[in-house]
């Protein structure tokens, strides 16, 4: 039976010594971490565990270091300050693999804090908008605490527990995060219009939310029968389920159903979500599962990187060694992409920073992670173009990307180029021996 209790009571339950699993993004649990937090003077050494999360972060802090450790699986805008200057870590490993470490026990959990839909009549609850690596936290860990909370939405999906699995219930009304992105200014709109151009009808997405994914699904309102599998998505999506672009016809896993393991977005989001059988919340294990995701028709990963360099390599975690996001979901979709028939891997960047630095670079940083590997992109797109890197060798494939950086950049590119690879580059490229190559 439920047992409901205020939140300083609740977190009682937490010790010292014990690994607590967050759930994350738009459903991070704020009254509870609070109410943890108001505990520090009480705890020692407990672990914080979670994948991107929003809102309230002070338990990160230096001050709160002997009383609790972070260690995130990606890192939001709220925590990436404390695990660059040291007071927080950061935890490498696909997204796809998180929910295997709780159940295999490489990560055995002691306390899950979440935050639920209300009750229906059976008494069941809902993760509603963040399920992905939370359903293997509620098998696993000891304790289960719920912030019990009327503005989650009801999904559908994994994400539905019974309200007497909760060790302790805490009443909230704590409205849910939400994500507003701007419109895709001009060169994120060139961006989605080249991508656009390589999705075909029928065709199964996986994209992330901003700018450039926004200007994507702007750009496919002639497209017919697109079908979504994504780990997360945005309301982006929403005017093509309301044209009957989006219905997921031609899917094979889950047809006629959008798939997903968290969601971002606003109330609009969250309402469109509540009740409806058309989204299917899962556990990322699955949503992410490689042999899961190839097997649906032409699926298409649209993903991004902070760098790229002449080989194909893919940095979308770090800046050099200064970590900045995650390895997160990327290379589950990239890989899962190649092997669906007909599937496209795309790496979606504008060509430079708003500072004016270039993305493609001739080597990427030191100490950068390589996220996607060369053998694995096959587009890298621009707003100069589309650089299709698949079954080049490394001096084509140099050319390709250097077609599509910016402009003031090419030369310089161009020159690294041929002192890399030699006469190569430009017989293989079909260029006349310049002056520069000389």
């Amino acid at each position: 039976m439920a047992i409901f209790k205020s939140a300083e009571e609740a977190v009682k339950l937490i010790k010292s010594g014990d690994r607590v699993l967050v759930q994350a993004a738009c459903a991070t649990p704020q009254t509870l971490l609070k109410a943890m937090t108001a505990r520090a003077s009480e705890l020692r050494n407990v672990e914080i565990v979670h994948i991107h999360t929003e809102g309230y972060i002070d338990y990160a802090k230096p001050e709160y270091n002997k009383s609790f450790k972070t260690s995130c699986f990606f890192m939001g805008g709220n925590i990436r300050k404390y695990v660059q200057m040291g007071s927080a870590q950061y935890n490498p490993v696909f997204l796809s693999d998180i929910p295997h470490l709780f159940r295999n026990g490489t990560l055995p959990l002691d306390v899950v804090l979440v935050n639920v839909s209300t009750p229906d009549k059976h008494g069941y609850c809902s993760l509603g908008t963040s399920v992905d690596v939370v359903v293997a936290g509620l098998e696993t860990a000891k304790t289960i605490i719920a912030q019990i909370n009327p503005n989650m939405p009801r999904t559908m999906g994994d994400g539905i527990v019974h309200i007497d699995r909760f060790a302790a219930c805490v009443q909230v009304n704590d409205p849910l995060y939400e994500l507003h992105i701007a419109p895709p200014d001009e060169e994120e709109s060139q961006i989605g219009k080249h991508i656009a151009g390589l999705i075909t009808d029928g065709a199964t997405l996986q994209m992330g939310i901003g700018g450039i994914p926004n200007a994507v699904l702007s750009c496919l309102h002639n497209h017919k029968n697109l079908g979504i599998h994504t780990e997360m998505f945005s309301e982006g999506i929403l005017p093509l389920i309301e044209k009957g672009i989006v219905n997921g016809s031609k899917k094979v896993v889950l047809p006629h159903k959008i798939v997903s393991g968290f969601a971002m977005g606003s109330k609009k989001l969250y309402d469109f979500m509540d009740d409806n059988p058309e989204v299917l919340m899962m556990d990322i294990s699955f949503v992410n599962d490689t042999s899961v995701i190839r097997r649906n028709p032409k699926v298409v990963a649209i993903n991004s990187a902070i760098e790229v360099d002449l080989t194909g390599q893919i940095c979308a975690d770090s800046i050099g060694t200064t970590m900045y996001s995650g390895v997160g979901g990327q290379m589950d979709f990239m890989r899962g992409a190649v092997l669906s028939p007909g599937g496209k891997a795309i790496c979606a960047l504008q060509s430079m920073t708003h500072r004016g630095v270039s993305k493609i670079v001739p080597t990427l940083r030191v100490g950068a992670g390589v996220v996607t590997t060369r053998a694995h992109v096959q587009y890298v797109v621009t707003e100069f173009g589309i650089a299709e890197l698949k079954g080049k060798n490394l001096a084509q494939r140099a050319k390709a990307l250097i077609d599509v950086a910016h402009p003031c950049v090419r030369e310089e590119l161009e020159r690294v180029a041929f002192e890399r690879y030699g006469p190569s580059y430009v017989s293989f490229n079909n260029l006349v021996l310049a002056e520069n190559f000389a």
